[in-house]
């Protein structure tokens, strides 16, 4: 009896600030979403919660659905949400005598994410403080050569530091040590033999074997402090899966958008940085080749921020380098900007009477004061409920009751500061929010030099349908997309995703001078780890695809182009291919080329990923043939309440038109559809709203 027949349940599980989403695959059947409320500070119960709202919509309990389900992913919020509180482990830094400084000099430049004419820009915190950075005598060379060996003395004596200053983790950062992590790996099998295994240890050959000393040691920083709460994390999610019956695969969703075994995140815990979001352009690729929409600016609208990210011609925006918050990642990873704009930001005043929404969320608990969870002050959600926009006797199927009075009561206070009514306070605070989502969403697209007009909006995340179409005109796009499973867009990517992980070497060289056997040799390296870490995934017949690119720029600039190279049976022939293509590439990205300047090679990249099932996306199954009659109730638009047309999303028949302004309620989220605007449910489920033209 074959596995899909015994065990025939995939299940994808994406924890919010507010919802953790569940989306199962009934293979040879359909997929369907559950929600339930994310339950911090343990997450990893809303994940459980979330998975018994799926097992009671199958009608089983708990235990008989985990012991039919082959595949759980998981995208976690496990190692950003330790990030953005700093609960992460006491961490030491071990690293090369005169280098202590690195993380924080960080280059000399002012972060990136904030105002250069910042004035009050308070001194950078680094995860590790300077008295935690301890040096070591060690020598490597840019060539790879050890000229000092690491003295196993000094690193008994660093063993006792530890012991006395209660250090959960150990950042190993060597200068050089991506060109020979000799050093590196001598030093962790040390403490690894000579400290408690409670001890997280993180060493930046093994990490980002990148040359650039503070991207580097940045990321390992990072890595080492995130590993105590992400080890935490994991090894409670095992145990509470396995004790009620799962004995199938978990995969975690990485940012970098391969789902990878617990063992190996263990190990890279900055790779969980943005875990869930990192799934939806992924998805976004998907569902556009299925429906014929090729470009598409995908914005995913949570409980407390918006994720915004590119998908042009079908492809995922990944990019190098990060900051996140105050910190550095040097990793490869989705290309997404996060604005603190969600369901749960807070409607504030500032000094000079300006109504302003976020960054500050009221989370999953208190919540917006309608959820009667004890929240009082103002958010997005209260907003929508007071403008008659989400019915409180159907928000989330049904299952939760909104309170409408407790709504207005906590905008009130607003409105009196204001001056204005209640329904223009809230109107006020959906045009504020939809402004400033719109603005983070410009960081991505018009501001890289994307022509929005070329573009689709896909609106996804619990949000999404909601304000949608208000983000789409604020960047003068016509075109919306609201998929059928837009609350759980992020948790349903994950089925369409890949299983693997990338590699990196640094070979800094001219690119004429390139050695082949010496680049033979190192994707060589790269595929034997790839092999070794990915065998326990090839068991059941699954293989492995391999592919490489090169980072490569002008001698004297900066920051490179990534351009694919074959990975093996190279020839010298090659190498003049990827020198041509790098002019032409350079042309078309910046307009101009250098032909008679040095291509300098930095870095060779590989990703290794296995085969996977194909997944076909099943269409609606309506035998409705007429839009039955909807409700007509009042909601607020423009200054003005207005009859507006409530649809239950699960009796549209195929093909329904409908003109706004309209609501269509579906049980995990709420879509608005403003007046201006059309609106069609395709064969899909997908809602495809255009702004004052023919569909």
């Amino acid at each position: 009896m074959s596995e899909n027949i015994l065990r025939p349940f995939r299940i994808c599980v994406d924890t919010g600030g507010t919802f953790t989403d569940c989306v199962v695959l009934e293979e040879g059947k359909s997929i369907s979403e559950f929600k339930s409320p994310s339950t911090p500070p343990d997450f990893s119960i809303g994940v459980l919660n979330a998975l018994s709202e799926a097992a009671q919509g199958y009608g089983l309990t708990l235990n008989e659905l985990l012991e039919k389900t082959s595949l759980l992913v998981h995208g976690t919020t496990a190692a950003t949400n330790a990030l953005t509180t700093r609960n992460v482990g006491r961490t030491a830094m071990l690293t090369t005598e005169g280098f202590r400084d690195i993380i924080e000099m960080r280059r000399s430049l002012k972060i990136e994410t904030h105002s250069m004419y910042d004035a009050y820009l308070p001194p950078y915190e680094p995860l590790v403080p300077r008295k935690l950075r301890f040096p070591i005598s060690e020598t490597v060379t840019a060539q790879g050569d050890v000229l000092n060996e690491i003295s196993e003395a000094d690193l008994a004596k660093f063993v006792e530091v530890v012991k006395q200053q209660d250090i959960q983790a150990i950042a190993i950062c060597f200068v050089n040590s991506y060109a020979n992590g000799h050093n590196e790996k001598t030093a962790a099998t040390y403490l690894r033999q000579h400290l408690n295994d409670d001890v997280f240890i993180s060493t930046s050959s093994e990490l980002l074997p990148k040359l650039g000393e503070y991207e580097r040691f940045s990321t390992t920083v990072l890595s080492a402090a995130l590993g105590p709460a992400v080890r935490e994390y994991m090894s409670n999610l095992e145990r509470s899966l396995g004790n009620i019956g799962f004995n199938g695969r978990l995969l975690i969703m990485q940012a970098n958008q391969y789902a990878n075994t617990v063992a190996a995140v263990r190990t890279r815990p900055a790779y969980l940085l943005g875990s869930g979001p990192a799934a939806a352009p992924g998805g976004a690729s998907f569902l556009g080749d299925v429906i014929g929409e090729k470009n598409l600016i995908a914005v995913d609208m949570g409980g407390t921020t918006l994720d915004a990210a590119v998908v042009t011609d079908g492809t995922v925006p990944l990019a190098s380098g990060q900051w996140l918050g105050d910190h550095r990642s040097g990793l490869k990873v989705v290309d997404v900007v996060s604005v603190g704009s969600g369901g749960g930001s807070i409607a504030w005043i500032d000094s000079l009477g300006m109504l302003k929404v976020g960054p500050q969320s009221a989370g999953a608990l208190p919540g917006p004061a309608c959820f009667g969870k004890g929240g009082i002050l103002p958010t997005v959600t209260d907003a929508a409920v007071v403008l008659g926009y989400i019915n409180p006797e159907y928000f989330w199927g049904g299952k939760m009751r909104l309170d409408t009075e407790a709504a207005r009561q906590a905008i009130c206070p607003l409105a009196e500061q204001l001056n204005i009514s209640i329904e223009e306070t809230a109107q006020g605070m959906l045009a504020v929010v939809n402004a400033d989502m719109a603005d983070g969403t410009a960081e991505v697209t018009t501001r890289a030099g994307h022509d929005v007009r070329n573009y689709a909006l896909l609106a996804i995340g619990g949000g999404g349908a909601l304000c949608g179409a208000s983000i789409a005109e604020n960047l003068g796009m016509d075109r919306v997309i609201v998929p059928r499973f837009s609350a759980s867009f992020c948790a349903w990517s994950m089925l369409t995703l890949d299983v693997g992980r990338d590699y990196l070497r640094s070979y800094p060289i001219d690119l004429s001078k390139a050695d082949i056997q010496h680049l033979t040799g190192l994707l060589d390296s790269m595929k034997a780890e790839a092999r070794i870490e990915l065998k326990d995934l090839t068991q059941d017949g699954a293989k492995i695809e391999f592919s490489a690119t090169m980072d490569l720029h002008y001698q004297g600039q900066y920051h490179e182009l990534e351009l694919p190279f074959p990975c093996e049976n190279i020839t010298q022939a090659d190498i003049a291919a990827l020198n041509d293509a790098f002019h032409i590439a350079h042309e078309r990205d910046f307009t101009f080329g250098l032909p008679n300047v040095p291509i300098i090679l930095m870095n060779i990249r590989l990703i290794a990923k296995l085969s996977k099932p194909t997944l076909t996306l099943p269409k609606l199954q309506r035998d409705v043939q007429a839009i039955p009659q909807p409700n007509i109730k009042d909601a607020y638009f423009g200054s003005a309440w207005h009859p507006t047309q409530f649809h239950n999303g699960e009796h549209l028949p195929i093909n329904a038109r409908i003109e706004g302004p309209a609501v269509v309620q579906e049980a995990t989220s709420t879509l608005v559809v403003p007046p201006g605007f059309t609106c069609v449910l395709d064969e899909y489920g997908n809602y495809l709203l255009n702004k004052g033209t023919e569909i």
